[in-house]
């Protein structure tokens, strides 16, 4: 049973369930659906089919000919995730299909207006972000566990280790989130140290979990083929203008693509740590939590209002919550290294490789390596310049001697 689903005690104020966390999951959909009700059958065949379809370029005249469903008849918010991460799929594929020369700049009606009456019901921005891409995009194979994703993109086996990866990253950060709730109480300074300690070892693992992406993820067909349908219609020169959707509005709205910015499981750890960022880069991120579950932000403002733990730790004068302290800073930062090294691996030696070898590529990009986001994130952010700032302000945030 998940929380909400049933009868139960009322759960402490900072207990996770209050805030559609998981004990064994975090910020993970748990057991997320993988069929719809029966009218949404069109929608679940477009899905599972999506990369034979882009591949072939038929994706867009099959959008055409789809009926239009109302969002109405969906109930819970596992049948709203599920359909959220469908449409936003589609969506993805439909724009990008030509590649990024080829972007139209209206999206249809009959999958505009469902999109956006879903994005609506679950307080998320109608286009696929990592609450889609990862925390809701997973099932189990097998009782033995094995993982696979519920819908992709083109990509094959590279794009489903990206998912994967990222997704144990997430799993990685669960006793680090739990580690959070423990600072935040402040029961003693035993438990605080402990917790600390336990935050500090959460993030390590989520730099080993982070560095499978080398063996997972080819680097060529991430940056030709995977990550411009993780590309959106804000910050982005493909796309100057946003999209229209039609049915909705008029007027041409923009919507940043999936981004690791999006997952709130750092921001979470920043805010604990009292971690600062400059004005660009922290308001690139305040942008970011638009993208997340309502519940997680939620979650980012209660412990934004908690007493200051920096200054807990100063004021105590206690020597080992001090360490403890800058161990999870140090942490935070060598991440944040990792993260950096992955993406220089995966778009700035990818994209000088495509340049110099300009060979043969499946997919949308066939002909010619995208070029609109070189040296920006999926997100619209400048990729480089933003990762090296927040690292460094991470390093900023050790207590010093």
């Amino acid at each position: 049973m998940e929380a909400g689903d049933g009868p139960e005690e009322t759960p402490l104020p900072l207990a996770l369930s209050s805030f559609q966390l998981s004990e064994e999951l975090g910020f993970l959909l748990p057991d997320p659906l993988t069929e719809l009700p029966a009218p949404y059958g069109p929608w679940m065949e477009m899905a599972r089919d999506l990369p034979q379809l882009i591949a072939s370029h038929r994706l867009r005249s099959r959008v055409h000919q789809m009926p239009q469903l109302s969002a109405q008849h969906l109930r819970g918010h596992r049948e709203l995730h599920l359909a959220h991460l469908v449409l936003s799929f589609i969506t993805m594929g439909y724009l990008w299909q030509e590649g990024e020369e080829g972007a139209v700049k209206v999206l249809p009606r009959n999958i505009a207006v469902p999109f956006w009456e879903v994005s609506q019901a679950l307080g998320l921005p109608p286009i696929l972000s990592h609450a889609d891409f990862v925390l809701a995009n997973w099932r189990r194979k097998n009782p033995n566990g094995n993982l696979d994703t519920i819908v992709s993109l083109p990509g094959g086996e590279s794009l489903r280790g990206f998912i994967l990866v990222t997704l144990l990253v997430e799993k990685a950060a669960v006793p680090g989130i739990k580690a959070i709730i423990q600072a935040i109480l402040q029961l003693d300074e035993e438990t605080l140290h402990r917790a600390l300690r336990e935050l500090a070892e959460a993030i390590g693992d989520m730099s080993t979990a982070l560095g499978r992406m080398h063996d997972y993820v080819d680097p060529a067909v991430f940056y030709s083929t995977i990550r411009i349908f993780l590309s959106g219609w804000k910050d982005n020169p493909a796309m100057p203008d946003g999209l229209v959707y039609q049915g909705v509005s008029e007027e041409p709205m923009a919507y940043s693509g999936g981004s690791a910015a999006q997952s709130t499981v750092l921001h979470a750890f920043d805010e604990l740590l009292g971690i600062r960022h400059s004005p660009e880069s922290g308001a690139f991120l305040r942008r970011m939590r638009d993208y997340m579950p309502p519940p997680h932000r939620a979650l980012l403002e209660r412990i934004r209002r908690a007493p200051s733990l920096r200054q807990h730790v100063l004021s105590s004068g206690d020597t080992r919550l001090r360490a403890a302290f800058n161990g999870c800073v140090s942490a935070l930062a060598d991440f944040r290294s990792h993260h950096i090294t992955i993406v220089t691996k995966y778009i700035a030696v990818a994209a000088a490789k495509a340049k110099a070898e300009p060979g043969d590529r499946a997919g949308p990009s066939v002909g010619k390596p995208p070029s609109a986001l070189e040296a920006k994130g999926t997100g619209g952010s400048h990729i480089f310049s933003f990762l090296k700032s927040i690292r460094d302000s991470t390093r900023d945030g050790m207590i010093r001697a």
